[in-house]
């Protein structure tokens, strides 16, 4: 069998597996692409979030609550709606939250506040991401009463730091955070919800007890490794079009301020321990831009130096839309009618390099301008 014939089998085997590491196989999330020039500031106003299509909205009719404290959702008591947005190019998940609530319970500096709780992992690592679900595992019989029963060479301390939060991250977001961090990062990285990795903003006008909306914009950096040591070691989640991530929510309802329970554990997932088992998260693809922000067609292009010794470069045409023919201005006197030239420079210098691509539905050009440089 040709290796071709070979790879084309092992993808297709691939494509029809089940996604790995989440719940609800049989649904996939949106997540609505922004273009780079209308990226939603953060504000606590939905305004910028209106190029958003209401088919990105998920709202109350996909939360279930699994306390069993409620057979179904009263939307005069309760109702809320999400939508989630990235842009291509940045390691972001941006988010706008907007909620209605009979009674706002956010007085106490503790846990004890309406929540808004967000728990990603996006590469699908899947497994416990919090100690209190790792400590399941625990018993003292089998290794005694200070050790990890992942590595007994590690005491319950060592095991914490080394493991609690770091392959997935879970944000406890208090709505409204009043006189208190805006979140709660379940894990030993609290720098993970500060800027520059993440920055959130909240409007509302009710007081404690009240009735009335709130619209919360936030936007986190999702990290497939994220260490208590800080960011010096941490490893960005790398988004791209197509892909698929780990990602789930629970609105914790309070109802009065006297009382140590929720009123209800609101849940996208299946399964209750989506706050520390990210294999219980639920699926997101992260979709390309809408049509209607693209032109029919559009000239892009990437680089690649092969050889500095020999000044070889390979590009690779990046361009969108039906193109049927491609010109590539090498900058050095030379063309190439070829979709992916490789070319070798006779002398260094910086280079105009210019790709002239054409369709049925239009032409277009893209220019970069001593991006190209070999010596």
């Amino acid at each position: 069998m040709k290796s071709e014939s070979i790879f084309t089998l092992y993808l297709f085997i691939l494509l029809c597996m089940p996604i790995r590491a989440i719940e609800r196989q049989d649904t996939i999330y949106q997540v609505f692409q922004f273009p780079a020039d209308m990226i939603p500031r953060i504000d606590g106003y939905a305004d910028d979030w209106s190029v958003v299509p209401d088919s990105y909205a998920i709202g109350t009719d996909q939360l279930r609550d699994d306390s069993g404290k409620h057979d179904s959702i009263d939307r005069n008591t309760l109702d809320v709606s999400v939508k989630v947005g990235w842009v291509k190019g940045l390691n972001r998940l941006y988010f706008l939250y907007e909620a209605y609530d009979d009674y706002w319970d956010f007085s106490l500096p503790g846990l004890h506040n309406d929540t808004y709780e967000v728990v990603v992992d996006a590469d699908l690592s899947g497994g416990p991401l919090i100690d209190q679900v790792h400590r399941d595992v625990w018993t003292p019989e089998a290794v005694g009463p200070e050790r990890s029963v992942i590595d007994p060479r590690l005491d319950l301390t060592e095991d914490h730091w080394a493991r609690h939060g770091v392959h997935a991250q879970n944000y406890h977001i208090f709505t409204p955070a009043e006189g208190k961090d805006w979140t709660m990062e379940w894990g030993v990285q609290p720098w993970i919800k500060e800027l520059p990795y993440a920055n959130a903003a909240c409007n509302y006008s009710f007081r404690p007890g009240d009735p009335g909306r709130l619209v919360l914009e936030f936007w986190i950096t999702p990290f497939d490794y994220a260490g208590s040591e800080g960011p010096l070691r941490a490893v960005e989640s790398v988004l791209r079009e197509n892909k698929i991530i780990g990602l789930c929510w629970a609105i914790i309802d309070y109802d009065d301020v006297n009382q140590n329970e929720n009123n209800g554990f609101w849940n996208l997932s299946d399964k209750h321990t989506m706050y520390g088992n990210a294999s219980h998260l639920c699926a997101f693809r992260l979709m390309p831009l809408e049509k209607e922000f693209l032109q029919p067609v559009i000239a892009q292009w990437s680089f690649k130096i092969i050889d500095m010794e020999r000044r070889l470069v390979a590009f690779k045409d990046l361009s969108y839309g039906k193109i049927t023919s491609w010109i590539w201005d090498f900058g050095d006197g030379t063309i190439s009618d070829e979709q992916h030239p490789v070319h070798m420079y006779q002398k260094g210098g910086d280079y105009i390099v210019v790709l002239y691509v054409e369709g049925p539905e239009g032409k277009a050009r893209m220019s970069k301008v001593w991006d190209v440089s070999v010596k």
